[in-house]
């Protein structure tokens, strides 16, 4: 079951403790192809951000924590969730889930 990631319709990338890319299933290297989509496996993170999306990226790898939020580009609306990994109980660098949002999204708040 090596190849999960690669049939889910979002984009998975994930990045060591220095910010350089470990990983990009298919929906991220699609999403990435203009920038060199898969070459920039082994490349690094933070030259693929401008500022302040790298300063941030930069501190959370330095200091982890979640960092969560949407956008809309060309239309297509984006829920970009961004997290810790760890190994061995300690972080190990970042991964970044991008999936794209439909225009009216229902919400349901669930009672205990």
């Amino acid at each position: 079951m090596n190849d999960w990631k690669d049939g889910v319709n979002f984009a998975v990338t994930v990045c060591d403790r220095e910010g350089r890319i470990l990983e990009m299933n298919a929906k991220s290297r699609a999403t990435f192809a203009k920038s060199g989509g898969g070459d920039l496996v082994g490349k690094s993170l933070l030259d693929c951000h401008p500022e302040p999306a790298r300063s941030k990226l930069k501190d959370m790898l330095a200091r982890p924590r979640t960092n969560a939020y949407t956008i809309e580009k060309n239309g297509v609306k984006k829920l970009i969730y961004q997290t810790p990994w760890t190994r061995d109980g300690q972080p190990a660098g970042l991964v970044e889930l991008s999936l794209e949002l439909p225009a009216e999204l229902p919400h349901f708040v669930r009672k205990p």
